[in-house]
This record gives structure tokens, C-alpha cells and sequence, in this order.
């Protein structure tokens, strides 16, 4: 288990001097890459119910992506990482957030072991909030009427947006695609990719133009090749910027970057933990013919992304 793991753990009360101390909750359950919309009415009624109740509100999430262990060749882009994902769940109001390291120990746990170990010991739930067609177990065997049987209550809600069922794979799909508006719409927020500023070919400071070259996770879902208008949070602060991702084609790059320039900001981001996020996209990337041609376009993207911004 990783040292960020285990810190998220300690302070979401998955650990506390090696003990668990149960306390009566309503309990929601799923992957929550990208806290989508769909995940967001989930979790939000989850809190709605357990202050009703007088519960607490609890959220089991895993990390990583069951699909990374169990078809690994299959494994989809990671729409946030786990501590981004755990940030945005807290938001939410919820009182803990149990992240379960997904192994394949894990997978091979059956749907009543589950619900022993994990809803009835480590949280003591009383009511489940899932989204419909929710299973779990070893082999997906589990379902909503396995968790009443249990003798739990379930509520199942439809996670619906304009007219389809919100998922994340429609919105790895529309960050593929470049269509980031889409995406943040979805998820109700832009997408990001995080990471650290790491040093690059250092080009784009000699065009007058310095970027910062972030180094994301290999599963971060990235947006498709092209010029975006968007922000860069640096410790807690926002930035409006151009972000350009491709390989550099007027350069015959061949490393495919993440690389954004900070609007009117010149400041020593090299170690720094960035999250890029993506508002719209200005345009493809193409090969220009010279420098001279890439730098005037260059302005217009960045003028572009200032008009964007608001920033005069």
C-alpha cells in the first residue's frame, strides 16, 4: 500500500491506532472516478438521509480501479486520482470516506463477507444508497437484494443526465475526443489531469511563452491532441491558461506532453503538484512551417484563452 494510501485511510477513520470504531451510518459504495454528477446525487442523498436519520454519512470507495486487478489490459483512464477523488467526496458533506485497497484478496471476497467485514464491522450501516444495477462480491454475485436480505435497507437511484444515465465512461469518452465542454458538464466541473512540473524540451520559453510540462499518471485520461483554454491550480491557487497536449509536430516531437502556460504568471513551477483543468478547446494540433508561424498562432490561442477568462 502506497504512503499517500495509507495517510487517506488514517484520515478518513479506515485506521485509527490500528482499530475501527463502528458508528451507525448510511453507507454509499462505488468506484466515484470523477465524482460525476451521477456520483454527486448518489453521495449527496446518502448525507441527506443520514442526517435525517442522525447517522453518519459514510462513502467506501477502492483504489485502485477493480478493472486495473482484474482485466488489467482493460483498465479505463483515471478521471482523478485517489486523493482528488477523496477531496471531492469530502466536499459533499460526507463524515467518512473507507478506501478500500482493491487486491485480488480483495475480488476473491464473497458479497456476505462484505457485508460482515466492511458495512457491518467497520461502519455498522444501517441503510445502502447505490446506483441501479449496483453489485459487488466476488464475481459481481452480490446485488441489492443480497443487501436486504442482509436485513439492510437499499435505496437505488438512476444516475441520470440529459436524457442518458451519466457514467464515467461517457465522459472518458468525451475527454478522448477533445470535447472537454461535454465533459464538464458531466462531471459539473472541468476535468483535470494532475501531476508534477517537470523539466521539458524548454521551447516554449525561447517562443516567449513558458509552459509547465506536467508529468501525469500513465492511466490519467488525457484530452485529445490540441490547444485548450482552461486553469492550472497551483497550492490552492487558480490560473487562467492555454494548455497545450500533443508531441510538438513543428518539432517532429515524438513524447506526447500535457504542457500549460500560465496567462500573464511567470513563476518557477519545476516540483510542483499541478492540476490542469480543461474549460474548451480552442483548436487541433497541426505541424506549422516554421517558428515564426507557430508563434503567431500562438498569440491568437493565447488571446483566445485571455478573451475566454475575462482577463483584459
Amino acid at each position: 500500500m502506497s504512503e499517500e494510501l495509507a495517510q487517506i485511510r488514517m484520515r478518513s477513520g479506515r485506521e485509527r491506532s490500528g482499530t475501527v470504531s463502528p458508528v451507525a451510518a448510511v453507507v454509499t459504495i462505488g468506484v466515484f472516478d470523477g465524482v460525476h454528477r451521477g456520483h454527486r446525487c448518489v453521495i449527496e442523498h446518502t448525507v441527506e438521509r443520514a442526517r435525517a436519520a442522525g447517522l453518519e454519512a459514510a462513502v467506501v470507495t477502492f483504489d485502485p480501479n477493480p478493472l486495473e486487478i482484474l482485466r488489467p489490459r482493460q483498465a479505463p483512464a483515471r478521471l482523478c486520482s485517489v486523493a482528488r477523488r477523496i477531496e471531492l467526496i469530502e466536499d459533499l458533506g460526507v463524515d467518512r470516506v473507507l478506501v478500500l485497497p482493491f487486491t485480488a484478496d480483495l475480488s476473491h471476497e464473497t458479497a456476505e463477507e462484505f457485508i460482515d467485514t466492511t458495512l457491518r464491522c467497520s461502519l455498522e450501516a444501517r441503510t445502502i444508497v447505490v446506483g441501479h444495477g449496483f453489485r459487488f462480491g466476488h464475481k459481481a454475485a452480490g446485488t441489492t437484494e443480497t443487501l436486504r436480505a442482509a436485513g439492510l435497507e437499499v435505496v437505488e437511484y438512476n444516475l441520470v443526465g440529459d436524457g442518458q444515465a451519466v457514467s464515467s465512461t461517457r465522459i472518458r469518452a468525451a475527454v478522448a475526443d477533445g470535447d472537454v465542454a461535454a465533459a464538464a458538464e458531466m462531471l459539473a466541473r472541468p476535468h483535470e489531469v494532475e501531476g508534477v512540473v517537470v523539466r521539458g524540451a524548454q521551447r516554449g520559453r525561447g517562443l516567449g511563452y513558458p509552459t509547465a510540462n506536467v508529468e501525469h499518471h500513465p492511466l490519467a485520461a488525457v484530452p485529445a491532441d490540441g490547444v485548450y483554454a482552461g486553469t492550472t491550480v497551483v497550492d490552492g491557487a487558480v490560473y487562467p491558461s492555454a494548455i497545450s497536449v500533443g508531441t510538438n509536430p513543428t518539432f517532429d516531437g515524438q513524447r506526447r506532453t500535457v504542457e500549460s502556460y500560465l496567462l500573464d504568471v511567470d513563476m518557477d513551477l519545476y516540483g510542483a503538484e499541478v492540476r490542469v483543468g480543461f474549460i474548451q478547446r480552442l483548436r487541433g494540433m497541426v505541424a506549422f512551417e516554421g517558428v515564426d508561424a507557430l508563434v503567431a498562432q500562438m498569440d491568437r490561442d493565447v488571446a483566445y484563452a485571455r478573451r475566454l477568462a475575462n482577463r483584459p
